[in-house]
This record gives C-alpha cells, sequence and structure tokens, in this order.
C-alpha cells in the first residue's frame, strides 16, 4: 500500500490533468526487486556502504561490486527501470542500506520510452528530494545519461536533461555531476563505436572500464 500511494502522488503530480491507472498488484520489475529482497534476508549487506541503483547499464554491469569492493559496493541496477521506478522501489532498494553514498543511474529510459525532458528531470527531483530526506547526510552523485549508436535520434534530449540536472545539482551540497556521456566520445565528437554489445545499446568490458575511471574520481573516504 505505501508504494502505491507514493507512485499515486508522484504520477498525479507529474502528469496533473492526466487520468491515473491504477498498478497491478504486482508491478513492473517486482521479480527483480523480490530477489534482491531475499539476498538481503540471507545477508543484509553493510551500512554505510555505496549504493548503486538504477537501470541495466548497472544491472548488467556484473562485476560493479568487485571492482569497488573497497568501498563495500552495493548494486541494485534493476530491469530497463526509469526514474519513476526508482522513486517506487525506495523504500525496498534505496532506504533500508543507510549508505553513505548513492550513485544513481537513471534517466536515459525516460526519454528514450517518451518522456519529456521536463518531467524527467522532475521526476529526478523527486527522487533526490525523498533521499536528502530519508537520509540527509547521504552524498548523492548522479551518473550522466551515456551516449550509445542504437539510441543517437535521442542524443540532443540528453544532453538538454544532462544540463538541467547538472544545474539542479550545482546548487545542493554533498552531491556529484559525473559525465560519462564526454568520456564516450571518440576524438571525431561521435559516440565510439566499440564500447558496445550486439545491441549498440548497452556497455561491453570497454565501455565499462570508461566508467571506472571516471567514477573512481568520486569515491570518498
Amino acid at each position: 500500500m505505501k508504494h502505491f500511494l507514493k507512485f499515486f502522488l508522484v504520477v498525479a503530480f507529474l502528469f496533473s490533468g492526466v487520468i491515473i491507472q491504477a498498478q497491478p498488484a504486482k508491478a513492473p520489475f517486482y521479480k527483480e526487486i523480490a530477489q534482491y529482497k531475499k539476498q538481503d534476508s540471507l545477508r543484509f549487506p553493510q551500512k554505510n556502504a555505496v549504493l548503486f541503483v538504477g537501470s541495466s547499464s548497472l544491472r548488467l554491469w556484473k562485476d560493479l561490486e568487485n571492482v569497488f569492493k573497497a568501498y563495500g559496493a552495493i548494486n541494485r541496477g534493476f530491469g530497463g527501470s526509469n526514474l519513476a521506478d526508482a522513486i517506487y522501489y525506495a523504500d525496498d532498494i534505496i532506504f533500508p542500506y543507510q549508505p553513505k553514498h548513492i550513485f544513481i543511474y537513471s534517466g536515459e529510459n525516460d526519454i528514450a520510452g517518451g518522456t519529456s525532458v521536463d518531467v524527467t528531470v522532475d521526476r529526478f527531483k523527486i527522487l533526490f528530494n525523498l533521499i536528502r530526506k530519508q537520509l540527509p547526510e547521504t552524498r548523492i552523485s548522479y551518473i550522466s545519461i551515456k551516449p550509445s549508436i542504437s539510441r543517437e535520434k535521442f542524443d540532443a534530449a540528453f544532453q538538454d536533461a544532462n544540463a538541467k540536472i547538472k544545474s539542479f545539482l550545482s546548487s545542493q551540497p554533498s552531491t556529484d555531476f559525473i559525465d560519462v556521456y564526454q568520456a564516450m566520445l571518440a576524438e571525431n565528437g561521435k559516440v565510439q563505436q566499440d564500447i558496445f554489445i550486439q545491441d549498440n545499446l548497452h556497455m561491453n568490458q570497454k565501455g565499462y572500464d570508461i566508467w571506472i575511471k571516471v567514477l573512481k574520481q568520486y569515491f570518498k573516504n
């Protein structure tokens, strides 16, 4: 019930005037979230760790927790999720861990799914404010929306959303805007062609190596 009420309020706020249909009894990605909760019941992660939450670019990063093992990294990437999904499941995969630092990668699927830049940014602000209220001492780092070959037509919207989120975070304490977008471009200004798997959307190891190099600069001891 708490999820339904929170989701309804968020959607009503973002889409006032639009008829809202009730969420199904089992919301999207519930199986993945249930699996994470089962893992937690068997062995709960240490508190004051570093949490990664977001979409499939994190979910498919199979060695993320090992790469950042020294920081007690927790990977809670799920499905092809968007920011609304992250808000919906925050009580399950964000707040219980009481992390000292959260890295968020989400927003790409919002825009690719037809959500406007402004609504995407508003969703991020809602998630940000929820985290700030529940975890006021936690550092929040937003990983910029990445470029990709398959979603080239969204580049302008991705860059617009990145700029607006960066501007918002610039006035917030204990935050970072992490620009992986520029790091993934070739000298000609186009996205590198050899950093993706066959779908030309998700990254291969070379792509993740770029992220590792960039992200390591933002870990706080």
